[in-house]
This record gives C-alpha cells, structure tokens and sequence, in this order.
C-alpha cells in the first residue's frame, strides 16, 4: 500500500530506532547496502519528505543491492553470518553454557531487531516511496532468486523462526564450526598493509589438474592432514626448478580442503616482517591457517629474516596450533651466498664467520618438511600434456599431440608443468577458433 497514512511514518520511524539500538551487530549496517538502507529511511521518515531527495536515496539503495547482486534479505543474513563482534569471538572459543549471560541477551535482543529489519522487504521501501513521490506507479524493486551458498542451511532455519531470539544458541554453534569474520567469509585471503584482506575469486586450480611429483604431493597432503586434525603439521619448503608446479599444489590444497575450515593467506616477501602479528592474530581462530609464502629468497640482514625464523622455531610465545607456513623458492639456500661472504683467515674480521654463514645456508632446515621439485624429463613432460589434454577434452591423436608439445617447449620455456599448462591452454583455444572458422566457412559455401 502506498505510504499515505501517519502509521506508515510510524512504521518507518519505529525501524529507525531498532537499527539505533543493536548492541552488537552494528556491523550489519554497516557496509554500503546497510548505509543506503538507513539513509533512505531517514529520506522517507517525515510526512513532508522531498520526493526528489526518497528517489535519489532509493536510486542508491537499488544501485548497492544491484552491485552485490543480492537481495537485501539474503545480504542482512549473510551480514550477520560474518559479523565480527564480542559475541562472535566467544562463541568460536567456548561453550555455550560458558558465555556471559549479558552477551546472550543481547544478542537475543539485536536478533529480534535484525528480524524487524528483514521483514523490510525492497517491494516494501518501493511502494512507500510511490506514496511520498506521489507516482501513479511504484519504482522498480530489486529482486533475483536466492542464493546463500555457503549459508543456505542456516539461512533457511531462521527464516522459519517466529522469533529469531530463539536462535542464539544455534547461532553460537555455527561461529564455533565455521567462523565469524573475513575468515568465514573467504576462503583466500592476503596480507596488505597491516590487514587482511578477502579474495573473491582465488585460483581454481584442482589437485586432479596436477600430474607428476606424486611423492611430493602426497607428503604435503599428508601434512595438510595433519593440520586439520590439529595435530602438530610441520612448515614446508617447496624448491625446485621454476614452472614444476609447486605454487599450483599449495593452491589446489584450498580447493581440495576449505569445507573443512581450510583458509590460505598470502603474504608477500616484503610484508613478512609482520609474521609474528599475522601469527598472533590467527591464534584460536576455528578455522586452519596456512600461511603462502611465494618465491622466497633473502638478502643479507634482511629483516623478514628474521621474522620468519621467529615463527618457524618459535620464541617463548607458543606457536599457534592451526596455522604453518608453506613456502616455494626456486633456490635450495634461501639467503644469497656471494664468494666474497666466505671466511678467509684475515685480521679484524669475524672470528666464528664459518658459524654465520651455516646459519645462513641451513636456513632451509629450519623447515620441518623439504620438498624437492626436480626439472622435468621428457616422459613426465609428456605425461603432464596428455593428462591435461584428456581433461581439455582434445580430439587429437597421441602422436601428433605429443609432437606439438615437444615443439613448443623447445620454443618457450622448456619441459615443466607451467609449460605443459600453457600448451595445452593455447591449443584447446586454436582448435576451438579453427572449428569456429571451418563451421563459418561450410556455411558460406
């Protein structure tokens, strides 16, 4: 009904004051979908509201659902499925039975407001506004069909409660299986300046794409294992010759585990002075960290140095029990070594230099777990095309598949997965254009 009557104002103000008055959740309307909501309440809230101003806010609030392609029921629920708060934090870490009872109160009361807020529906805000714009029709509601992938279970417990409120112990159970914060959000994430940072889209690279380096792969999933289960897994270095694959295997490690709590955090070599921090912040989160540590190699007195080393051997702080480092390096010694470091019997010059330099080129060792990724042979070359191409689905013979292959490593990068990888990708899309061109060509004739 259009919004003409002082009740509907009512109404409006009334949600108004239940938004002002969450406890914990405040983060829910926070985002941008949450800011346009608030605002366009505020545009509509007064029997004499400029009806340019409620179009423009409402113009708003549409453009922010449209840009997270949700509706605003699904983005409220997902908001508070991922909300970091007091409440969140505890009910990671302890019981229920053992939460304060004032933060059980009032995460009852903010979830019978969040209730109040989702009945709220866009269809709702559209023909209040027809009512204050006085327009024959009412504005275009924002709609598309539900998806709560990842939530969807929850999700529809809730939307089948008469009164959310009596969904905090659930609730509870939930944070303390599968998170709260960015971490229950994304499954990759990055440090950036000082934070973390989600990953929408990571590499979907799938532990099947992955032929070769069998002993290689089996260990790490072994240790991957080991995590999981919270056991004790080991840091491990990957090295070896560059385009082997073994950025590619710790990726697949997301793909093959993150319905069960596996989260990857990239840090980049010049950000690993904050190792210790990052490490400290992931301590008794619910979810199994592996730190990604991408092409390393060390300069003299660098200090990511020795911040890695910190929390690879530890220091008096106990080191965290989900989380380890997997670490790739084209180099076996992963602090340059020049001729001239190497101790010569000289005056004025250090007398344990040999000790300095061992700690340097054993830094590697420092690793729990080393995993070796030799250049490949032909036959393991050609294993790798002719798995990648069975899973391209290319109709061609082995024979002439296996020449073409042999051909462009010559002409690249030589014999390596990346290689085979990038082969198989330009002849998949070289005999699909030549098919498109055939089909266009018989056509015209």
């Amino acid at each position: 009904m259009p919004m003409t009557n002082t009740s509907s104002y009512t109404n409006v103000q009334y949600l108004q004051r239940q938004a002002a008055s969450l406890l914990l959740y405040q983060s829910v309307l926070q985002g941008e979908v949450g800011i346009a909501f608030l605002e366009l309440l505020q545009a509509i809230r007064y029997t004499d509201a400029d009806a340019r101003s409620c179009l423009q806010a409402y113009g708003s609030y549409f453009y922010a659902l449209a840009a997270r392609n949700q509706n605003w029921e699904d983005y409220l629920i997902t908001q508070l499925l991922f909300s970091k708060n007091p409440f969140t934090k505890l009910a990671e870490v302890r019981e229920f039975k053992d939460l304060p009872p004032a933060i059980v109160a009032a995460v009852e009361h903010d979830l019978q407001i969040l209730q109040s807020l989702y009945k709220c529906s866009s269809a709702s805000l559209s023909e209040w506004i027809q009512g204050v714009a006085q327009m024959p029709i009412s504005p275009v509601v924002w709609y598309k069909e539900q998806e709560l992938v990842g939530v969807e279970i929850f999700a529809t417990y809730l939307q089948q409660l008469d009164n959310w409120g009596d969904a905090v112990e659930e609730l509870a159970a939930y944070y303390r299986q599968c998170g709260s914060g960015l971490f229950a959000e994304y499954r990759a994430l990055r440090w950036q300046a000082g934070q973390f940072i989600g990953i929408r889209y990571s590499d979907p690279i799938k532990l099947s794409a992955l032929v070769g380096y069998e002993s290689q792969k089996d260990a790490l999933l072994k240790n991957t294992e080991f995590l999981l289960s919270g056991e004790m897994a080991l840091h491990v270095l990957l090295y070896g010759s560059r385009g082997s694959g073994k950025s590619s295997l710790v990726k697949s490690l997301l793909n093959e585990y993150s319905n069960r709590s596996l989260r990857l955090l990239e840090v980049s070599k010049s950000d690993l002075k904050d190792l210790p921090e990052i490490a400290e912040h992931l301590r008794g989160v619910s979810q199994k960290f592996i730190i990604f540590v991408d092409d390393l190699s060390f300069e003299e007195d660098d200090d990511a140095f020795k911040a890695l080393k910190v929390v690879l051997e530890g220091n008096l702080t106990a080191r965290p029990d989900n989380v380890v480092v997997y670490a790739t390096s084209n180099r076996r010694h992963l602090i340059r070594e020049f001729f001239v470091d190497r101790p010569a019997p000289k005056d004025n010059e250090e007398i344990h230099a040999w000790d300095t330099m061992q700690e340097k080129l054993s830094f590697s060792d420092r690793f729990g777990l080393t995993l070796t990724f030799e250049p490949a042979n032909q036959k393991t070359y050609l294993k790798i095309v002719q798995h990648l191409a069975a899973q391209a689905e290319i109709n061609i013979t082995q024979e002439d598949l296996e020449f073409q292959a042999l051909q462009w490593a010559t002409r690249h990068n030589g014999r390596s997965g990346r290689t085979a990888r990038q082969f198989v990708d330009f002849l998949k899309a070289d005999l699909i254009l030549f098919n498109v061109n055939k089909d266009t060509s018989d056509t015209s004739d």
